[in-house]
């Protein structure tokens, strides 16, 4: 069998890259990403904490929307009580279905991520044409209502096509959050040029931790603050990033929620909680774009 590649990255073992620092040199980036996914009724793909039903499944969509309409809420005022920035991929239906969300964004001056129309859907169903509609149709509503489209993008279910960072590329995107292949930025390679890499990790991910793995609160807690001690440990050698995915309707239950709360409180409470860098990927990105060449793996691409 003749091994297949996808041509994005080159292989690049972690521990022969050059370091840097994250701004006042900190060590650890560490950002909060919330999941905001609004689901079609009857039909469609969707996360279910149980066995699904027949259609019209209402037992696991309303347990989704509880996420909207309660467990996003709740997940808010603990970042607020907290001072924690976060980003939001965020499905463009939430505008026209709860506009009360993208409004509370907004106020705590958090950033949008985009993530599809809904999660309904799945970027990997479609072919190119249909690919690069969806993905314009979600870049011009935000444009719409915040004045400019988001600068990165995680697919619905982290899916894509082979052709999904060449529309992303095109459509004005600058990182993507779908490859998990790293615990760095890397630069990846479009037919339009250089398009970012930021790490999210598939491990400390609410959904499939506590929805596939079954997971217990209390295990996700002890799992999570155990990646972030160990990540920080090994961030004194290299500049490293930590993401934490959550979703609504995951961590907005409340015995999920005091998890969360625990696990919040471990990492400010820290005692190098000063090396870590509270922020957002977007910034992340901004402050790759500021290293000089030869520091990223990938980026020889930005001078072609």
């Amino acid at each position: 069998m003749k091994i297949r590649q996808h041509g994005r990255y080159q292989y690049s073992p972690i521990g022969n890259r050059p370091s840097y620092d994250w701004p006042d040199r900190k060590k650890l980036a560490f950002y909060i990403a919330l999941n905001i996914e609004h689901f079609s009724f009857g039909e469609g793909l969707g996360h279910t904490p149980t066995n699904p039903g027949r259609q019209p499944d209402v037992r696991n969509f309303a347990w989704r929307d509880y996420g909207l309409r309660v467990g996003i809420w709740r997940i808010f005022d603990l970042l607020d009580e907290l001072g924690l920035p976060a980003c939001h991929l965020m499905n463009s239906s939430i505008y026209d279905y709860a506009p009360e969300i993208p409004e509370r964004i907004r106020q705590r001056g958090d950033e949008f991520v985009g993530h599809g129309r809904t999660n309904s859907e799945q970027q990997s169903d479609y072919g190119e044409d249909d690919e690069r509609t969806l993905i314009d149709e979600v870049v011009s509503i935000f444009k719409k209502h915040e004045g400019n489209g988001p600068d990165g993008w995680m697919g619905p279910w982290i899916s894509e096509s082979d052709v999904t960072p060449d529309l992303l590329k095109e459509a004005g995107c600058s990182y993507i959050m779908d490859w998990p292949c790293d615990d760095q930025p890397i630069w990846m390679k479009t037919r339009s040029g250089p398009l970012l890499s930021i790490p999210y990790h598939i491990e400390i991910n609410d959904s499939p931790a506590q929805l596939t793995r079954r997971h217990t609160a209390n295990e996700f807690s002890e799992i999570t603050i155990g990646h972030f001690d160990e990540m920080l440990r090994q961030s004194k050698s290299q500049p490293l990033v930590f993401s934490l995915a959550l979703h609504t309707f995951v961590v907005g239950q409340p015995y999920r929620l005091a998890g969360l709360r625990k696990i919040l409180n471990h990492i400010l409470d820290h005692p190098d909680a000063d090396n870590v860098w509270f922020t957002r990927p977007g910034k992340i990105a901004d402050h790759i774009s500021t290293l000089p060449s030869g520091i990223v793996p990938g980026d020889e691409l930005l001078a072609e």
